[in-house]
C-alpha cells in the first residue's frame, strides 16, 4: 500500500482536478479519470450531484472533491483497480512501478506493458543477457522473468530501462501531436518523459 499511494502522489502533481477541455478526447476529466473511457466510474453520480446543486466551476467542484472523503475512497479504488493492480505494481522495483503506473493513468495499462516489453527487448545487447521477448502488452510470467533476468544480467540498472521507456512515450506523444494538431497544446505530456541519468 506505501508504494502504491507514493506513485500516486507523484502521478496527481500531473493529473490536475477538474476539467472538461474540449480539445481533450476524454472529454469530462476528474484527478485524470476520464468520463468518456471510464463512463461507469461510480464517482461521476456524485460530481453529478455536485454541479446540480449550482457548484459549476473546477474551483467549486475540487474544493468540495477535496473535502469528500467519499470521492476520495473512490478516486483511490479505481486507481488501484484500473492501473495499479493491472501493472502488477505491488511486484515491481519502486522506481518501475512508479514509471509504469504514471504511464498506464496517462496512456492505459497495456500501454505502459508494451513500453516494458519493448524497453527489456532493446536492453539485452542483442539477446546476450536473454532472449527477446513478445510485445503483446500482456504482463504475464515471460515478462516478469525476463524483468528479473534484467535486473541480475544486464550491466545497466533499472534506470537505464525507465529512460527507454520513457523514450519509447516521448515517440508516441510525438506521433500524436503529429496525428491530431489539436493536442499539441498539452505540453504538459512532456514533464511525465524526463530522462534522468543512468
Amino acid at each position: 500500500m506505501e508504494n502504491f499511494k507514493t506513485a500516486f502522489d507523484k502521478t496527481m502533481a500531473h493529473e490536475e482536478g477538474y476539467a472538461n477541455d474540449p480539445d481533450d478526447l476524454g472529454g469530462e476529466t476528474i484527478r485524470g479519470i476520464a468520463r468518456a473511457y471510464h463512463p461507469k466510474w461510480l464517482g461521476w453520480a456524485k460530481i453529478d450531484l455536485i454541479k446540480a446543486h449550482g457548484n459549476t466551476t473546477a474551483e467549486q467542484i475540487n474544493a468540495i472533491v477535496k473535502s469528500d472523503p467519499t470521492l476520495i475512497h473512490l478516486i483511490l479504488e479505481f486507481y488501484r483497480d484500473e492501473f495499479w493492480d493491472k501493472i502488477r505494481g505491488d511486484e515491481l522495483p519502486l522506481e518501475l512501478s512508479m514509471e509504469m503506473f504514471d504511464t498506464a493513468v496517462n496512456m492505459s495499462p497495456s500501454r505502459a506493458i508494451e513500453f516494458l516489453q519493448e524497453g527489456l527487448n532493446l536492453s539485452n545487447r542483442n539477446q546476450k543477457d536473454y532472449p527477446d521477448i513478445l510485445v503483446d502488452s500482456k504482463l504475464g510470467p515471460t515478462t516478469m522473468n525476463t524483468l528479473k533476468l534484467y535486473q541480475t544480467k544486464s550491466p545497466r540498472d533499472i534506470q537505464f530501462l525507465i529512460n527507454i521507456m520513457n523514450i519509447l512515450q516521448g515517440c508516441y506523444y510525438i506521433n500524436r501531436y503529429r496525428q491530431s494538431p489539436t493536442q499539441e497544446k498539452y505540453h504538459g505530456w512532456f514533464n511525465r518523459v524526463i530522462i534522468k541519468h543512468a
